[in-house]
């Protein structure tokens, strides 16, 4: 099977994250796709290690209520792995346990900007397809042609979980933009 690996911390999971799945779903050839929940991003504070078992739980209830049906499931993998959590390692993990599948991973033109500070990037890029969905702010083509990644042309989403935090820390009301 084609297996897209939709990696993110989803602190929350918000309506650009499932325009992004249902592009996957609807426009691409892959088999299923799964939204592999982060506990703690390496790159990122400490602050989200804290609701690990609570963004899981919402991640998979908003799943599910979304009536993907089988063709997107939520992977907890990395709450299985020794830290620090590296997306090579995840993958490899995913190929060894499932050696007939083909895993792509699926990121945003911003990750695909800082590719450079993650663990074993160059491995990555080689061993691994990547498929990019353009972010405001970055030249996501590019960015792609630099590091031989295959462009998304799927729809620009301008919101972020980081807005949504920043927001409704503010007091604003984001609630249109959850899932």
């Amino acid at each position: 099977m084609n297996i897209a690996l939709y990696f993110g911390s989803f602190n929350p999971l918000h309506i650009g994250h499932l325009s992004i799945c249902h592009f996957l779903t609807e426009k691409t050839s892959i088999d299923q796709l799964r939204l592999v929940v982060s506990p703690r991003n390496p790159l990122k504070g400490k602050a989200y290690a804290n609701n690990a078992r609570e963004r899981l739980k919402y991640v998979k209830d908003a799943v599910e209520r979304a009536h993907f049906g089988r063709r997107v499931a939520v992977c907890d993998i990395e709450y299985h792995l020794t830290p620090p959590l590296y997306t090579i390692n995840t993958l490899r993990k995913l190929r060894e346990k499932e050696p007939l599948n083909n895993f792509i991973l699926v990121m945003g033109a911003d990750n695909l900007a800082i590719i450079e500070k993650w663990h074993k990037w160059e491995e990555l890029i080689q061993e691994f397809r990547i498929w990019v969905y353009p972010r405001t702010g970055f030249d996501t083509e590019a960015l792609c042609i630099k590091y031989g990644v295959q462009i998304l042309r799927a729809p620009l989403i301008e919101i972020s979980s980081t807005q949504i935090r920043e927001a409704e820390e503010s007091g604003l009301d984001m609630s249109q933009f959850r899932v």
